[in-house]
């Protein structure tokens, strides 16, 4: 039996589509108020019966702070894949703490009590070290707590530790960090949000180049690396490290657009974030950027993705191809 969290977000919902090819029923997590729809939009982009492949999951009701409604959504389970998360660069640090960290801890700790057989745990390029100008991360680059990090950045830092404490206890377990993480989600939040943006005209980026890859890859290697001998490993995927320009200039292609012309920097960002804070504590509302989203969205880091390509011989798809796959989709089906 196979258990996933975070079901009904971007990676968990592909996840559990590519789990179904090969397993006849599978176990997921909700949470009383999540939506399904999404989940829906995301089968539907591998096929016209949904709701077919819907009625093969059988659904648990439990929070990831929730032992008592764990301990049932684990029991006579297998193998379990560790999707939930918040993901957000401008959330506050409670809500994130618990999730990311205080839910991994609860899942861990219960995977070793109910001798879960193999354990998959969905970290982020977020967590790695910070490599000097010029070299490239990789998965032995050093972590360094430093100013300007994000919550999302330390909650995923440390909700991995968790993970390999875990593995120190006799966990059977694998972690991945994926980069930016590019697919239809069937919501306007994370990553899918900038196809939304696109989609509306975006008349500007920003100079920032980080490593992206395609959801349908991560899962992919998920799987690949649950059903192989590896354990007690991380594993960084990242398929290219592009700007943030050629990302948006390929989605605006895929969607007939114009591409935009302005390019903003980190000054301009950090000028931008600091009024919005100004006007947010004025006026009582969370800005849309901050200074965490403007060092993020201008940072310049490169990662290298190819552990994984000899640990089971794997190879990426391009991005290209994939942001033009969900464009279609999308255009096709009327989304957004």
């Amino acid at each position: 039996m196979i258990l996933v969290t975070g079901a009904t977000g971007l990676v968990g919902g592909h996840l559990l589509w590519h789990l179904l090819q090969e397993n006849p029923r599978v176990r997921a997590i909700k949470r009383y108020s999540s939506n399904l729809q999404p989940l829906r939009a995301i089968f539907s982009f591998y096929t016209e019966n949904p709701d077919v492949w819907l009625g093969k999951i059988d659904w648990n009701v439990a929070d990831v702070l929730d032992r008592d409604a764990l301990t049932e959504a684990l029991q006579g389970v297998d193998v379990v894949y560790h999707c939930a998360a918040v993901v957000s660069l401008n959330r506050g640090s409670d809500i994130m703490t618990d999730t990311n960290v205080m839910g991994t801890a609860l899942m861990v700790e219960l995977a070793l009590k109910m001798k879960v057989k193999r354990f998959c745990f969905v970290s982020s390029i977020a967590a790695c070290g910070k490599a000097p100008v010029g070299e490239i991360i990789n998965e032995s680059t050093p972590w360094k707590e430093r100013e300007g990090l994000s919550v999302y950045a330390r909650s995923k830092y440390y909700s991995e530790q968790e993970a390999w404490k875990g593995i120190e206890k006799g966990l059977n377990a694998v972690i991945v960090n994926p980069g930016v993480i590019l697919g239809f989600s069937g919501t306007v939040s994370g990553s899918s949000e900038l196809f939304v943006r696109v989609k509306k005209g975006l008349p500007f980026y920003t100079k920032g180049i980080t490593g992206y890859v395609n959801v349908r890859d991560v899962v992919r290697a998920m799987i690949l690396l649950m059903n192989s001998e590896v354990s007690a490993e991380r594993f960084l995927l990242v398929a290219e490290n592009c700007s943030n320009r050629e990302i948006i200039n390929t989605i605006a292609t895929g969607f007939g657009k114009i591409k935009p012309v302005f390019g903003l920097n980190r000054p301009v960002l950090m000028f931008v974030a600091t009024v919005a804070g100004l006007l947010g504590r004025t006026f009582k509302f969370r800005p849309a950027i901050d200074k965490s989203i403007a060092r993020t969205a201008t940072g310049r880091t490169y990662y290298d993705g190819s552990k994984i390509k000899t640990a089971i011989n794997f190879d990426y798809s391009s991005i290209e191809e994939g942001i033009a796959d969900t464009c279609r989709f999308i255009l096709k089906n009327k989304i957004f």
